[in-house]
């Protein structure tokens, strides 16, 4: 069973960083940290370790103390910080290396203690100093606005033959201010909201909103639908400008309409 698996490999890494004598903390992170709910077979190992003073670049120049646990067959130092890994048995695996005093200016979601050595006393690393940047919005009204000129904008990139800047207008920035206040127009349902991404499970938390999500993302050939969709989705919730409904319907119909060469 790979939850299991998951969260041995994560043990077994903190007793490797144990053996090391280089190591304080092990912190467990996401589905494998505070989140163990949500654990499942397609969940990743992610991580942080803090490392004793001056030797952060022991356990970013050497893999040692991963390898030892389970051979490697990819590593990517993805930040000056950390890699992306994935083991030879398929586990997959994005971690960090800190010292304690740099974890101040670190933003994150709160951990899980996996190893610690006995000297280390500072329980509160668990959780961020610094504050995430809010990815939700509480006005209604901006959010809509901007949902509503992403919609205008991607018909007439569009149009213009520009169809993947189109695309992305339609069925990515719009799509992003709605969910930035689905919360305000849907009730959610508590299922770990994610606060560096509106979209994670938003299924789950939003299940009347992900029944219409289909129809507002139906790709690169059919953007003039998906923005239909999305409109019509606008207007049910808040009293959009008619004016500007109007232009993007009539934009839309350009669109689909056959173009001589």
């Amino acid at each position: 069973m790979r939850e299991k698996l998951l969260l041995e490999r994560l043990n077994e890494i903190g007793a490797s960083l144990e053996k090391t004598g280089d190591a304080l903390l092990l912190l467990g992170l996401g589905s494998v940290g505070n989140e163990l709910g949500r654990l499942d077979e397609y969940s990743d190992l992610d991580f942080f370790v803090i490392a004793k003073p001056t030797l952060k670049t022991r356990f970013i120049n050497q893999l040692d103390w991963l390898e030892s646990v389970h051979p490697l067959a990819y590593s990517f130092k993805n930040t000056k910080d950390g890699y992306k890994i994935l083991f030879e048995d398929g586990i997959y695996g994005e971690f960090a290396i800190f010292e304690e005093e740099e974890m101040e200016h670190i933003l994150f979601s709160p951990g899980r203690i996996v190893w610690k050595d006995p000297s280390f006393q500072n329980l509160d690393i668990v959780s961020p100093v610094r504050k995430a940047p809010l990815i939700r919005q509480q006005s209604l009204n901006l959010a809509i606005n901007e949902a509503l000129t992403n919609l205008y904008v991607g018909l007439c990139r569009y149009a213009r033959g520009e169809k993947l800047s189109g695309m992305k207008f339609v069925q990515s920035h719009a799509l992003d201010n709605i969910l930035s206040v689905l919360h305000l127009i849907e009730q959610e349902v508590a299922y770990y909201p994610d606060i560096f991404g509106n979209e994670r499970r938003v299924e789950k938390r939003f299940p009347a909103f992900a029944e219409v999500i289909e129809q507002m993302l139906q790709g690169y050939e059919q953007v003039p639908a998906s923005a239909l969709t999305i409109l019509g989705y606008l207007e049910e919730v808040y009293p959009v400008n008619q004016s500007m409904c109007k232009e993007i319907r009539k934009l839309a119909a350009i669109c689909n309409t056959p173009h001589e060469h």
